[in-house]
C-alpha cells in the first residue's frame, strides 16, 4: 500500500491501523528483553509478587557498578525461589522495599549478563542439598549492577526434606572477578 493510498482509506480503518501500530510498539517495548530461564523460573521484563499481586517492572540495565562494601546481606526463599525474607542490607543494596521483595521470585535482581549455565549448575547443587558458592552479577532497582560472592545452603524440615534456601553474600575479590567476568562473557556468548 502506498502512503498516498492511505489517505483514501475510510476513517475506521485508519483508526484501526493506528491502534494496531500503538499496540505493536508497546508490545515491543514490553518484550524488548530476551526471556531467561533460571532454575525453572522464567525471567521476564516484569515480575509479579505472589503475596501482594504487585507487578514490578525491572529496569533497563545501566552500565554503572555500585560496589558492595561488605556487611551482612541475607535472603531466604522457599524451595521455588520465592523470597520469604530479605534483610535491611539486601534491601538497601538492591533498592527494593521489603514489600516488593517478600513474595517475589529471587531473580527480581538478576542481571541479564549472567549466563544460564551458571544457574543451572547452582540449582543442581542446591537441590541436592549441597552447599554452593559463586560469583553473581546482580541488578539493582535503578538498573545499576553490583557483584557479590553468594553462598547458598538448603534449609531442611524435621523429615530432612528441603523447605527452602538461605543465601549470604560477601565482597568479591576484584582480581578474581576479572577472570570470572571473562568466563561469564564466554559462557553467555555460547548460549
Amino acid at each position: 500500500m502506498k502512503l498516498v493510498e492511505f489517505v483514501w482509506l475510510p476513517i475506521n480503518i485508519k483508526l484501526l491501523l493506528l491502534l494496531l501500530t500503538i499496540f505493536l510498539f508497546h508490545t515491543f517495548q514490553y518484550y524488548q528483553y530476551r526471556v531467561y530461564k533460571f532454575g525453572g523460573i522464567t525471567m521476564h521484563r516484569t515480575t509479579k509478587n505472589t503475596i501482594t499481586g504487585q507487578e514490578i517492572t525491572k529496569p533497563n540495565p545501566v552500565n554503572e557498578e555500585v560496589l558492595f562494601n561488605g556487611g551482612v546481606m541475607i535472603t531466604e526463599t522457599d524451595k521455588n525461589s520465592i523470597i520469604t525474607y530479605a534483610n535491611r542490607k539486601f534491601r538497601e543494596m538492591t533498592g527494593y522495599t521489603k514489600e516488593e521483595l517478600v513474595g517475589s521470585p529471587h531473580n527480581i535482581n538478576r542481571h541479564p549478563d549472567m549466563p544460564k549455565a551458571a544457574f543451572k549448575e547452582m540449582w543442581e547443587i542446591i537441590r541436592s542439598g549441597e552447599y554452593w558458592e559463586g560469583y553473581v552479577k546482580n541488578m539493582r532497582s535503578d538498573g545499576k549492577y553490583y557483584w557479590v560472592i553468594v553462598s547458598i545452603k538448603a534449609k531442611f524440615n524435621e523429615n530432612n526434606k528441603i523447605t527452602g534456601y538461605i543465601a549470604g553474600r560477601k565482597v568479591p575479590n576484584r582480581e578474581e572477578l576479572a577472570k570470572i567476568e571473562a568466563q561469564y562473557k564466554a559462557m553467555k556468548a555460547a548460549e
